[in-house]
């Protein structure tokens, strides 16, 4: 089961001075692991990095920082056991017993008991005294954690962030399948949801779905106030630990959905919803073990399409949503079809940009291993699942599952201008937020402007962009021009000559009109037909960011 920590007012702020004291933050841990140390427990392989905070903790020269910070690593990232007099020499404010009390660790090599810490005489310490602290002798002499608290760093717009995120173990540390109730902590998914959030000022903020509550955080550096909801019960005990231990505040509500919001009003919407796509037998009876903090319990991509089509009730005029999902792909139909049929009836400007698409098997072994469930570990489970999902995928004739961002927002006027729908899988810039925020704004640029109003704009070229020119050998002329964006989607635009002309020379000076004028008088050419040819293509431009208003 879940085993979230204990919320002790008196005890978090000593916590939160002993993990400053003792660096352990990602930069810190980095310096006492290494490189080829934190590379490997990237991959889950956690030999080196032990090794690393083993020969730490067994020199007795070890400066008293580094110390406290490898015992801090060996105790919450590598599931390591760690002594009572280390422990309590890394917190030496909190203490060892006040790391009991908040239920951070327990005894080894005991995990997962549904009690915060077993101590030796069999009881567990919810014998608290007034000030949080548990009575003497009940600590016991070796100790491992019973919570995954980690240091966690990023560098959106707002700046530089190190904060710390408690969730469960992960099977790192228990060597074990996840349990149901499992709450992750910064995942994937929600990396790539916290930078492809734009960080503008906002009133209201909806973390529909927090977990750990790693949005939540985020959003409160620009929010005014900031409601994070999750159906999982632990999962906002975490989230109220988490907000408590950054000195964040937001309120938490538990519930299905947008059911504890209903007849609000939001500015932004964020969400990492469950839209894990698990098999889902008629009559309630899951084909396989659901895990709260990915599986939506729905059939198919149910769970998306109905926030897609639904987020709008709480939006306010201008509002905008940024979530993340999945989406099947069915025989015979390509993948803007089905998401194109959930941004008509949303009744919203949409934006979904697809990052990635797997095969049934694939998606099934990806989704199995993030589970923990391995052939190596039960391989009749493993196959008996296995076969579940492709079954499952096979009754609806589902090819093939998408992956990406969606990004809505309700027309202020009730208006919409916004149906994009594109396939982008290659590397991106991040913080990737804020070039969408500026894509959108500048979508609303261009819906203000007819064909001769753009014409008599003066344009820049964005310091990002560079050209590449392909020649055939011995040819005077390159057949082939592609402008190319260095950051945001990184986008590279295969640009007609006099397309590639007009970007050369858009340093603000002349509109692009007089631009165009000068290139068709060039090329010996109509003035008006070169306009209409190549107006679409700055449009283009000029929405993705690689042309901008002088």
């Amino acid at each position: 089961m879940s085993n979230p920590p204990r919320l002790l007012p008196d005890l978090v702020p000593a916590l939160r001075s002993d993990l400053l004291a003792a660096g352990f933050t990602v930069a810190g841990v980095g310096e006492i692991l290494g490189e080829v140390a934190l590379d490997a427990l990237g991959r889950e392989e956690a030999v080196p990095a032990r090794l690393a905070v083993a020969r730490l903790l067994a020199d007795p020269g070890t400066d008293t920082v580094v110390r406290a910070r490898a015992a801090l690593t060996s105790l919450f990232l590598l599931g390591g056991s760690v002594a009572r007099e280390d422990v309590a020499s890394a917190l030496p404010t909190l203490g060892a017993q006040g790391a009991v009390a908040l239920g951070l660790v327990g005894q080894a090599p005991a995990l997962g008991a549904q009690a915060p810490a077993d101590v030796p005489d069999g009881t567990v310490p919810d014998r608290t005294v007034p000030d949080g602290t548990v009575p003497d002798g009940t600590v016991p002499d070796v100790l491992r954690a019973i919570v995954d608290l980690r240091p966690y760093a990023a560098d959106d717009a707002r700046g530089p962030i190190d904060w710390w995120l408690a969730s469960d173990l992960g099977e790192l540390a228990t060597g074990r399948a996840l349990e149901p109730d499992h709450v992750l902590g910064a995942g994937g998914a929600s990396l790539t949801l916290a930078q492809v959030t734009s960080r503008a000022d906002v009133g209201r903020v909806l973390d529909l779905g927090t977990g750990c509550g790693i949005q939540a955080l985020h959003a409160s550096r620009h929010a005014r106030e900031v409601v994070a909801t999750d159906l999982s019960t632990p999962a906002l005990a975490f989230a109220a630990f988490t907000a408590a231990l950054n000195g964040v505040e937001i309120e938490l509500r538990e519930g299905s959905m947008l059911e504890p919001v209903a007849g609000e009003l939001f500015d932004l919407v964020v969400s990492n919803p469950p839209f894990v796509i698990t098999p889902h037998a008629p009559g309630g009876d899951d084909a396989l073990p659901l895990f709260e903090y990915r599986d939506g319990g729905r059939a198919g991509d149910d769970l998306v399409r109905d926030l897609v089509t639904g987020v709008g009730s709480v939006l306010a005029p201008g509002g905008t949503v940024q979530m993340l999902g999945n989406w099947e792909v069915r025989r015979g139909q390509d993948w803007t079809e089905r998401v194109g049929e959930w941004l008509d009836a949303s009744g919203l400007d949409g934006w979904v940009i697809q990052r990635e698409l797997l095969d049934p098997a694939r998606y099934a072994e990806t989704w199995l291993r993030d589970g923990g469930l391995t052939a190596d570990r039960d391989p009749d489970g493993y196959a008996a699942a296995y076969a579940a999902w492709l079954d499952d995928f096979a009754s609806r004739d589902v090819e093939a599952i998408g992956f990406g961002i969606v990004y809505l927002r309700k027309p202020a006027d009730g208006r919409v201008t916004l149906r994009r729908l594109e396939e982008h899988t290659g590397t991106v810039h991040q913080p990737l937020g804020e070039h969408l925020a500026a894509s959108l704004a500048a979508h609303d640029w261009l819906e203000a402007r007819s064909d001769a109003a753009l014409a008599d704009e003066h344009l820049l070229v964005a310091p990002d962009v560079t050209e590449e020119r392909y020649l055939t050998p011995g040819a005077e002329d390159p057949n082939v021009v592609i402008v190319r964006q260095g950051g945001g989607l990184g986008r590279g635009v295969h640009a007609s000559t006099a397309l590639a002309a007009l970007v050369g020379v858009c340093d603000g000076e002349l509109s692009v009109g007089q631009i165009l004028g000068a290139i068709a008088a060039l090329f010996e050419v109509d003035a008006d037909e070169l306009t209409a040819e190549v107006l679409p293509g700055v449009r283009g431009l000029v929405r993705d960011g690689l042309l901008i208003p002088a």
